[in-house]
């Protein structure tokens, strides 16, 4: 039996979480797995619950973690190498920045026969300075040499690491979509929509419109906070609410500017007034959120594929996103949600505004993005399309 290691550098709510696990459960029995995964950040949600779920025990290296820590990094290293040296994978596949390249490095110094990377995004952009992105770029085009096979999420994607930032030929590029158990969100709708409602103190009478993820600044949460005060002064006679589900170290940066808009906030862990805009931190149960959501909203200035988008959409909801990523891969624009110019606040708002104003066409692109989605992004596709991939690339 063909044997995979598959490292991730930190198990927190999200795509690569979620995909490392699936693949880790459903390729068995035809591949024996083990998961490999490093420490996570203080302000980042665990999502142990999903490997508990799953029946996988993962092999924690707390070392590895998604800042640059040289002591650290080589602690990492050396685990990595140690378990590679006693686990003979034929292949080793890693997932995100930091175990890609501790991940990478250690399977190409122990011999290891296919080495796989998943870019389920990039920081080439958006995320640091001109000097720290040419290092991270040189570094990517190093590991990549070093690579058997790099998978991108999306054809956007593929095109941005070939063309754009010249990470490795497309000939060395596979697109291979996210896949996820979408079941859940087009299960019982109604009540639990009625549950989170009534936790969070929404009144089904009134519109909500939610935003899901960390709250950093590249996901530009001030862009939430300036449509939301757009939409709610252009719109004062109808009962409008907003949800930010989610936390980071901008949470005070977001909460300063609402507090300069005429929205009222409220941070729900500490304190439970009823605001116009509530951030509730995170929920494990994402589901009921999008169940008890109206319209939901991505407002990032870079992305790969957003999960939030695929399960919002899943759930029968009309979304808003900025142009970022493979976003326009996975909404068709003008049919299951709108699609616009990152950083365009008036364009966002009034596409916003627009699914605000017609609930006919809430439901129609809620039914549209819930058929598309369903057809594309299940896990058994990604399951199979792995598999085929791995054996080619054991073939050569």
């Amino acid at each position: 039996m063909p044997r995979i290691l598959r490292i991730l550098n930190r198990l927190i709510i999200g795509g690569p979480a979620l995909n490392a696990a699936y693949l880790t459960k459903y390729m068995e029995p035809e591949w024996e797995t083990k998961l490999v995964i490093g420490g996570k950040d203080d302000h980042e949600q665990d999502a142990d619950h999903l490997t508990q779920k799953l029946g996988i025990e993962p092999v924690v290296i707390p070392e590895m973690k998604r800042a640059i820590r040289f002591a650290e990094d080589r602690k990492a290293y050396a685990k990595l190498k140690s378990l590679i040296r006693d686990f003979r994978p034929d292949v080793v596949h890693t997932h995100a920045a930091k175990s890609g390249a501790l991940g990478r490095l250690a399977a190409h110094a122990c011999g290891v026969p296919v080495i796989v990377h998943t870019f389920h995004g990039h920081v080439f952009h958006s995320y640091f300075s001109p000097a720290k992105t040419r290092i991270f770029l040189e570094t990517e085009r190093y590991l990549a040499r070093r690579s058997s096979g790099i998978i991108a999420i999306s054809d956007i994607q593929k095109n941005e690491l070939a063309d754009t930032y010249r990470i490795c030929p497309a000939e060395k590029l596979a697109v291979i979509p996210l896949g996820f158990d979408l079941d859940a969100f087009g299960n019982d709708q109604t009540t639990k929509r009625q549950a989170l409602r009534q936790q969070y103190g929404f009144a089904e009478d009134e519109l909500l419109i939610t935003i899901v993820g960390r709250i950093v600044p590249v996901k530009n949460h001030p862009l939430f906070v300036e449509m939301a005060a757009r939409v709610a002064a252009q719109e004062p006679d109808k009962k409008l609410r907003f949800l930010i589900v989610g936390d980071g170290d901008a949470r005070p940066a977001m909460e300063d500017a609402f507090r300069k808009t005429a929205v009222s906030y409220a941070y729900f862990p500490e304190n439970k007034t009823p605001a116009q805009a509530v951030c509730i931190s995170w929920s494990r149960e994402v589901d009921r959120v999008f169940a008890a959501s109206d319209i939901v909203v991505l407002t990032s200035f870079n992305e790969g594929t957003p999960v939030s988008m695929i399960e919002a959409q899943a759930a029968s909801k009309p979304v808003v996103c900025t142009n970022v990523g493979g976003v326009a891969d996975i909404i068709e624009n003008g049919t299951s949600g709108f699609v616009v110019p990152t950083g365009d606040a008036g364009a966002f708002s009034d596409a916003v505004l627009k699914l605000v104003q017609d609930a006919d066409l809430r439901r129609r692109m809620g039914e549209a993005g819930r058929r598309a989605v369903l057809n594309r992004f299940s896990y058994q596709r990604l399951v199979g399309d792995m598999d085929g991939y791995y054996r080619r690339l054991l073939k050569k």
